[in-house]
């Protein structure tokens, strides 16, 4: 018999149009078993071997995009239908009884409906992040999630870059006792009022790309949080585009190992930056400290009529094969190929929920980071309220069993977040 996973996306902007295309691209023509041991799951080449990948549906809101993605794709020798509209996912599932996964890359705030609907449909998800911007979503999409024996996946590609990696595995464990730490994440202007204009509204930079630093700190020393403060600015986006929109958030964290991290995210850098984000991250323990500047790796350029250029080569990069084409390789289509494996052990060799869970940024340790930016959400916005009044900036967050409540010394404490029984 045949052994063949089906996958279909929604969303073809910045990430789904390129990093998820490209990688099904290349899976359906070569398989998993080549990018297994960047992973260390190399192990599982043999009882995987022979599973074919074929990329069968592409969703999006406009038919322009849709229809050029597949043309562009077409060219690579990949054919599928598309879809258009609101709701496209409902059509693929409905059309596709026996899809095996849904990849969502839809905007931050619509990621629930779509990974719900593959859900009921008996449809593993692999997910943009965040999972959701509200722990009710996150709880609603772990519970379809288990009664439908579904994996849901989440792209924290963070995770699997090799400066982390070797975080995790080594040098974290000869700092001591983690202290306190920073991680910074900054994404171009054009991030906020070209690509995601129609929606930076109602997200916001910390939520947007902040969750990558939460969810490493997370995964890496299996972690809760406790408390949190945040504050935001809204200057430059809302007098020079009229957006109502964070230009930028902090958010200060407190996890019941007793460490603090602080999160700079913003949305703002100007063009002129020489690389394509800025990200750094620090952790001081009671031995030593380690800090990662994932930015700048050491290559760096400039050519004429050009200004100096990093590159992150890391994240993805083109490898020439000797047909003349490129293999598309990086932490940022690893974390894909981590879920699609999980996804053929389930199939293919028996695997369940339980006993992979853990292996792979799965939907428990998500909803860790989307109540994180749950909470930062609600108390950024009070104190930029309050700041903008005169008062300060005294609203905080309590993580506990029970949920997450803010105590506000203006409008009085409010649990907005209970945990389901």
């Amino acid at each position: 018999m045949k052994k063949e996973l089906k996958i279909a996306l929604v969303g073809a902007g910045m990430f789904g149009g390129d990093v998820h295309l490209r990688a099904y691209c290349q899976l359906e023509k070569y398989g998993l078993i080549p990018w297994l041991g960047r992973l260390g799951l190399d192990f599982l080449a043999e009882a995987l071997e022979g599973i074919s990948i074929r990329f069968v549906a592409l969703g999006t809101r406009s038919e322009t995009t849709c229809r050029a993605r597949r043309d562009e794709f077409g060219k690579l020798g990949m054919d599928f239908a598309v879809y258009h509209g609101e709701t496209p996912w409902q059509n693929i599932v409905r059309d596709y009884p026996d899809l095996d996964i849904l990849a969502v890359a839809t905007p931050d705030h619509l990621h629930t409906p779509p990974i719900l609907a593959a859900l009921r449909a008996g449809v593993h998800v692999i997910t943009e992040k965040p999972m959701a911007l509200d722990g009710r979503e996150a709880d609603a999409i772990i519970e379809a999630s288990e009664r439908s024996c579904r994996l849901v996946g989440v792209d924290m590609h963070k995770r699997y870059d090799p400066d982390h990696l070797r975080i995790r595995d080594d040098i974290s464990k000869q700092i001591g006792v983690p202290l306190y730490g920073t991680a910074v994440l900054e994404e171009p202007l054009s991030v906020s009022t070209q690509v995601f204009r129609a929606w930076a509204e109602k997200s916001d930079p910390f939520s947007y790309v902040g969750c990558h630093w939460t969810d490493l700190f997370i995964a890496n020393f299996k972690v809760k949080p406790v408390s949190l403060h945040a504050v935001g600015q809204k200057k430059k986006l809302k007098v020079e585009y009229g957006m109502d929109a964070f230009d930028a958030v902090q958010v200060k964290v407190q996890f019941d190992n007793g460490m603090s991290i602080d999160f700079h995210n913003n949305w703002i850098l100007p063009d002129g930056f020489e690389g394509p984000v800025n990200q750094e991250s620090r952790l001081f323990g009671t031995k030593g400290l380690v800090e990662s500047d994932t930015q700048y790796r050491g290559l760096r350029y400039v050519a004429e009529n050009a200004g100096m250029r990093t590159a992150n080569v890391h994240m993805t990069r083109d490898v020439r094969r000797e047909d003349g084409s490129y293999a598309y390789c990086g932490y940022g289509v690893d974390s894909i190929v981590v879920c699609i494996t999980k996804i053929a052990q389930m199939k293919f060799m028996g695997a369940t929920l339980d006993n992979i869970a853990g292996t792979y940024p799965d939907a428990r340790e998500a909803r860790l980071s989307v109540l994180i930016v749950h909470a930062a959400r609600q108390v950024a916005q009070r104190n930029h309220a309050y700041l903008a009044e005169g008062k300060g900036a005294p609203v905080t967050a309590l993580f506990n069993e029970k949920g997450i409540t803010l105590f506000d010394p203006y409008a009085g404490n409010e649990c907005i977040y209970t945990l389901p029984v």
